[in-house]
Order: structure tokens, then sequence, then C-alpha cells
């Protein structure tokens, strides 16, 4: 994994809305929508879609769409990959 990419991932890991975020994910089986993930941590949904949006473009949760929503899982492979290059820093 290049540098570049740990940096990204690093910042948006670096806030705690998104870590409750993905605490939600995998305690619903690895799987959440939007309108889930704004009632389990009650924040307003803007904010709830800045902070998924932060997450998707660090390839942090990949996102799934049915119909007109979209739910969201964990990336266990970039996460278990980034965790490895941190490691062998």
């Amino acid at each position: 994994m290049e540098l570049k990419q740990v940096e990204k991932i690093t910042k948006a890991l670096g806030d705690r809305n998104r870590l409750l975020i993905l605490k939600a994910i995998r305690a619903n089986d690895g799987n959440l929508d939007c309108s889930a993930i704004v009632t389990s941590l009650a924040l307003a949904q803007p904010s709830v879609s800045h902070h998924i949006k932060k997450l998707t473009e660090a390839d942090i949760i990949l996102p799934h769409k049915e119909g007109r929503f979209y739910s969201y899982s964990i990336n266990e492979k970039l996460l278990d990959n980034y965790v490895n290059t941190l490691k062998n820093l």
C-alpha cells in the first residue's frame, strides 16, 4: 500500500463519528443503510452524509445501491492491508 493511501485512510479514521459509523456497520452484520446510521448515531442526515463521503472516498466503506437507497459495508481487505502496512513501517 502506498503511503498516500495510508495517509488518506488515517485522516478518514481520525474522526470519532466516522469510527462510530464503522462500529454501527460492524454491529449490524457488516451492512447498514444511511437512515439506520442516522438513527443509531443521533446525528443530522447531512452530517452522516459528510462522514460517509469521507469514508467512501478513502475506500474504507463500500456503497451498495438498492433501488434509490444505499447501504454500506466495511472494506475488510483494505483495512487488513492498512494494518499490515502500519505494522511494517
